[in-house]
């Protein structure tokens, strides 16, 4: 199953964007590390800053030695979304209701289908 799939169904169980990601790419289910995740959600901290997604996508492109590619996932998602920006993302949207949240779950699923590619590509 691609990493896409599980990040929206980890998503639909009630997961945060940025754990949904992670979780989907690295497999793991220790506590430790996904609890890691609580305070990226909603634009870290809900700030309305750095879209969770991408930040569960940066620790698994970490967590698999390829941080260097970072830099092209913000570049793929902006070009993708226009923004990196959770408010921006959501701009559109009233908050946590349910159009927000499909909108999330559709970008929580594309960040993980990018950093799955990222990960295989080699440069």
């Amino acid at each position: 199953m691609s990493a896409a799939k599980i990040a929206g169904e980890l998503f639909d169980e009630g997961h945060s964007c940025t754990r949904a990601v992670l979780q989907a790419l690295v497999g793991s289910t220790s506590q430790e590390l996904l609890s890691a995740t609580a305070g990226f959600s909603c634009g870290i901290g809900k700030s309305g800053c750095l879209c969770g997604a991408i930040t569960g996508g940066v620790m698994a492109l970490g967590l698999n030695w390829r941080a260097d590619r970072s830099a092209d996932l913000i570049a793929v998602f902006k070009e993708t979304f226009q923004t990196s920006c959770c408010r921006g993302l959501s701009k559109s949207y009233e908050w946590m209701r349910e159009e927000h949240q499909r909108n999330c779950r559709k970008i929580t699923v594309a960040a993980a289908g990018m950093v799955e590619k990222l990960l295989y590509v080699l440069e």
